[in-house]
């Protein structure tokens, strides 16, 4: 009888419901895949497929002055250090362009005048140059975020490929390898160069004038390109018709060329929101209280390597996938509980503070977040408790004083709007996740 009525009890007990699935959603770049972790802790994934899409933007300028409106008075600080440089490095590009091509035609058996030699630079530009411009055109949101990189690196890119041409009299029977190669560099720089051109005068642009500014831009261009070219063609027929000479002149060009595009960078005061920019502004701020405008941190900015992590400002990274930094369901459910009204989570059991963004987190939850981890930092070290239990006391000061702080950084002329970190992997949670993949 006992038996009977313990199996009548256990019919009668409801049936458990089964564990809720932890899923969501990460958007690294243009891919995106969705994550789940199952009843057992494991973590699936499923593809979701890929948005990628290309979109150029041609914008036409009136070459009518060489300097915009309203100057110095509609431009920010540095503008002027920018275009002098500016204008060096077009004058030295160009001639060294010119005697690349030289040395082009002259490895192909042709010994060329120096007006054959200025026609054929318009026709060396196709070829392979097309395979490398579709491939640098899928990392624009890398440029989007680091555009004084981007831009050096295209310029040693471009100096690389006109390198190889210049050589390439020293080996005739590699003449296609080497101008091949060497077209495939240039055709990349031409991509990276053009769509950092825009950030770069963005930042200059003070009363709304970017049409004026890049207009002004392309007119200082022209002009000291063809002076450029016109240089190129009297050292091509002078000192530079023998590879002797060219083996001077060019390296000497190339370092011209490549100091006056890193001056170009250092001048320019780029006021968008970027990991590095945002850990030197939460840095100065935690130790002096103030707020550095883009022109206080041009020239501290780390053009090579952006990367480097700030101890004043909580040593944040920010962009790794999310799988990577939870393993377990349960501290993703601690991590999700410690700020669920912010698009930002903050996990600290490493050396550094990994900050991982949602999908739509602006600059401004960027902003909070990463002042969350410094404060936290912060009174780490002052303290014996551990940095995650501090994370509470560390959110409460920061929402005390953030008004404030966003209030003075957009009068510094910062945009808040957005926070550019480049293919940083982002993620969204799915309200009703699919009880399998």
């Amino acid at each position: 009888m006992d038996l009977l009525g313990k199996l009548k009890l256990r019919q009668k007990e409801p049936d458990k419901p089964p564990p809720r699935h932890v899923s969501w959603i990460e958007t690294s770049g243009s891919v995106s895949n969705q994550f789940s972790f199952d009843a057992d802790g494991r973590l699936c994934v499923k593809s979701l497929g890929d948005s990628r899409h290309v979109a150029q933007r041609i914008i036409e300028s009136f070459l009518n002055k060489f300097f915009p409106s309203g100057y110095p008075y509609s431009v920010n600080e540095g503008y002027l250090r920018y275009t002098q440089f500016r204008a060096l490095q077009h004058f030295s590009s160009a001639a060294l362009s010119v005697l690349s091509t030289q040395s082009l035609l002259f490895a192909a058996g042709l010994r060329p005048t120096p007006v054959q030699t200025t026609v054929a630079s318009w026709i060396l530009k196709d070829g392979t140059q097309h395979l490398g411009k579709l491939i640098c055109s899928n990392m624009g949101a890398r440029m989007d975020s680091e555009p004084k990189r981007w831009r050096i690196f295209a310029d040693v890119l471009y100096d690389f490929g006109t390198g190889l041409e210049v050589l390439s009299p020293l080996w005739p029977h590699l003449f296609l390898e080497m101008a091949g190669i060497g077209n495939f560099a240039k055709g990349m720089a031409v991509v990276a160069a053009r769509a950092t051109r825009l950030p770069i005068y963005s930042s200059f642009a003070k009363e709304g004038n970017l049409s004026d500014l890049f207009a002004k831009g392309e007119a200082i261009s022209t002009l000291f390109n063809v002076g450029g070219i016109g240089a190129g063609i009297q050292l091509a027929s002078t000192v530079c018709s023998s590879m002797q000479g060219k083996m001077i002149v060019a390296p000497l060009l190339s370092a011209i060329h490549i100091y006056s595009v890193v001056e170009e960078m250092r001048a320019a005061p780029v006021n968008t929101l970027n990991p590095q920019r945002t850990a030197m502004i939460v840095a100065n701020y935690i130790k002096t209280e103030k707020i550095s405008s883009p022109a206080d941190l041009r020239y501290e900015e780390d053009l090579l390597f952006p990367g480097r992590l700030i101890e004043e400002a909580g040593r944040v990274k920010v962009g790794r996938p999310l799988r990577s930094v939870v393993k377990k369901p349960s501290r993703l459910k601690e991590l999700r509980e410690s700020f669920p009204e912010e698009k930002f989570l903050i996990n600290c059991e490493n050396s550094w503070t990994d900050m991982l963004l949602d999908y739509n987190a602006a600059g401004e939850d960027a902003l909070r977040g990463w002042l969350v981890a410094a404060y936290a930092a912060n009174l780490e070290q002052s303290g014996n408790a551990p940095r995650s239990s501090l994370l509470s006391e560390a959110y409460e000061k920061m929402n005390a004083m953030f008004p404030s702080f966003l209030s003075e950084l957009q009068k510094k002329g910062w945009h808040t709007d957005l926070f550019l970190d480049g293919t940083g992997s982002r993620f969204t949670w799915q309200p009703n996740p699919p009880s399998q993949f």
